[in-house]
């Protein structure tokens, strides 16, 4: 069954703000991320056919996953703090649990490099010049019609993408 989509133009706001205006602030805010910022990740896409998957339980072992060719994601990245917590009722066996990363990225950017980001690909984030840091999407942000997403509830321009530390055993990178 084929589905029928009409295509119409979004006019209800065209006396205030109309394409032009949102392609215009589109392109300043991408002139600041990409060029001003200059805040970059590596995103390695999880390669679902070349990679072994249980028939069980639909997992891979980290040496089973194979990846796409990375690709650098000009974004915004917010890292949060993280999370003392501790083992038992004492509190005595304390450990550092690392906040989750957030990153702001343009549809447009996603669009040109024609890449998608999904549930389970992981996300490579050069913590300085010697360390990086290892993440997995856990929340893909394809969601996006909200009023925060959207330019002045005209369109959604960019996502969200909510990543998760990952150990580096788990991220073997082919």
């Amino acid at each position: 069954m084929s589905k029928n989509i009409k295509k119409v133009p979004i006019t209800r706001m065209n006396k205030f703000f109309s394409e032009d205006e949102f392609n215009l602030e589109t392109e300043m805010g991408r002139e600041y991320v990409d060029g001003d910022l200059n805040m970059v990740v590596i995103l390695y896409r999880v390669d679902k056919n070349k990679s072994t998957v249980d028939d069980v339980y639909n997992e891979s072992y980290s040496d089973e996953i194979r990846y796409l060719s990375p690709v650098e994601i000009n974004c915004i990245i917010k890292i949060n703090s993280p999370d003392n917590k501790n083992y038992g009722k004492m509190g005595t066996l304390r450990y550092l649990e690392p906040g989750n990363m957030t990153l702001s990225v343009y549809q447009s950017h996603l669009d040109e490099l024609g890449v998608e980001i999904v549930y389970g690909d992981y996300i490579v984030y050069p913590e300085n010049e010697s360390r990086v840091k290892y993440y997995t999407v856990a929340n893909d942000g394809k969601i996006a019609f909200d009023n925060a997403h959207t330019n002045k509830g005209y369109k959604s321009f960019y996502r969200t993408i909510t990543c998760v530390p990952i150990n580096e055993k788990e991220f073997n990178g082919r």
